[in-house]
């Protein structure tokens, strides 16, 4: 195992520092290093650390969505109001309306298969795009309109909306029937998410407040030690009542730092995100190789050229539906097409779910995992370049 962390570490790290005097993000670098070193290439990683995979992915996002919890302005979200919330679930549902209408006729999969291969696809990465939009909110890019916040807001929520979806699909493909619960389910999650982390982050701002006030102060790296301890709590708790009611245990973090940032001094909620934001420099290795070793390349040959274009078609889809979100809206022409360019990416989900069908012996199992696959290396590049080298370009800084 040890030797497989070096290996995360040291080699992720490189090739990141390579890309990026390359001029190039520090993303492919990574992901490249995991793809290579994977079980499906020169396998060169230890199966312990396979096996917790999903659970280091897992912390590594915690700790990006803390930092942009801490990060987050209240008053900006509000301002914001419904394209935020449109942008949770529109640019997906466009996304795998496209699937529906043309994957049957490029890649012969029925409507149903269809839908399934949406719902795996439609999701954006917040691996990928909180890490940009927590750096735009830092740096100013945008903030006036509340743009990196609208996007990081609908890109939590995005996956909990998706995910239902692709449940509920499955379930039809094996012969069940969807039930009207499955989707209640979405808004009820969301909500129960953001008031548990509310109520948890008031918690833990009067813990590190009476502890001021006695004279015990809590450093600050103890204070990043009880936000992550209490942050896999609130993720723990989701997994643990998940068969009697739907929480988000993302929404939770994100909900959970915000109220601290909003009742904690400025100071301290300032120097909280700093440190966060030195943990992200390891997280982040963690979490890009290990999402490029979950990505079986043996499966891209397979795929051809129909699945390239299918995935530009549903890109197209979605960019309507961002569209659509943003109908109404003060932003510039340049601003909007930022906001498609952020909806990009692909890489989080799709590495979690896309061999689920497979699994499960579905027929259009194999095709599935395939054009999952081919998204994440087409898009996650795509949509990191993207926003790196376009939000000085296509934003203000006032």
């Amino acid at each position: 195992m040890l030797l497989s962390l070096a290996i995360i570490f040291l080699v992720g790290l490189s090739a990141a520092a390579i890309f990026e005097k390359l001029g190039l993000p520090r993303i492919i670098g990574m992901l490249g290093v995991g793809i290579v070193v994977s079980p499906y290439v020169l396998d060169l990683l230890d199966s312990s650390v396979l096996g917790i995979s999903s659970e280091l992915r897992q912390i590594a996002l915690i700790i990006i969505l803390i930092k942009a919890g801490l990060s987050l302005n209240l008053s900006d979200l509000k301002k914001v109001g419904r394209p935020a919330v449109m942008m949770a679930f529109v640019p997906a549902c466009c996304e795998i309306v496209g699937y529906v209408l043309f994957a049957p006729m490029l890649l012969g999969l029925n409507h149903i298969e269809a839908a399934v291969m949406g719902a795996v696809l439609s999701a954006v990465s917040p691996a990928v795009v909180v890490p940009r939009m927590v750096k735009l909110i830092e740096e100013k890019w945008g903030t006036q309109k509340s743009i990196p916040q609208m996007i990081l807001a609908g890109a939590s929520c995005d996956d909990i909306f998706v995910i239902v979806l692709f449940s509920t699909f499955v379930t039809m493909v094996q012969g069940g029937s969807a039930k009207v619960t499955d989707f209640l389910n979405i808004p009820i999650s969301i909500v129960l998410g953001v008031l548990l982390g509310a109520v948890v982050g008031f918690g833990v701002y009067l813990l590190f407040e009476k502890s001021f006030q006695h004279k015990h102060k809590i450093r600050n790296s103890k204070k990043v030690i009880i936000l992550l301890g209490t942050a896999f709590l609130l993720m723990s708790i989701e997994t643990l009542v998940k068969s009697h009611v739907a929480i988000s245990g993302l929404l939770a973090v994100v909900a959970m730092a915000c109220v601290v940032k909003l009742k904690a001094d400025s100071k301290v909620s300032s120097r909280l995100s700093e440190k966060f934001g030195k943990l992200w420099l390891a997280a982040e290795v963690v979490l890009f190789v290990l999402v490029g070793a979950a990505v079986d390349v043996r499966y891209t040959l397979s795929a051809g050229g129909m699945a390239v274009l299918m995935i530009f078609i549903a890109l197209a889809f979605r960019a309507l539906g961002v569209c659509l979100c943003l109908l109404g809206t003060e932003l510039t022409a340049k601003e909007r097409i930022f906001c498609v360019i952020a909806y990009l990416p692909k890489a989080t989900v799709q590495a979690a779910i896309g061999s689920v069908p497979l699994s499960l012996g579905l027929p259009c199992g194999k095709i599935v995992l395939s054009v999952a696959v081919l998204a994440i290396l087409i898009t996650a590049p795509l949509g990191a370049i993207g926003i790196d080298k376009t939000y000085q370009k296509l934003l203000s800084n006032k």
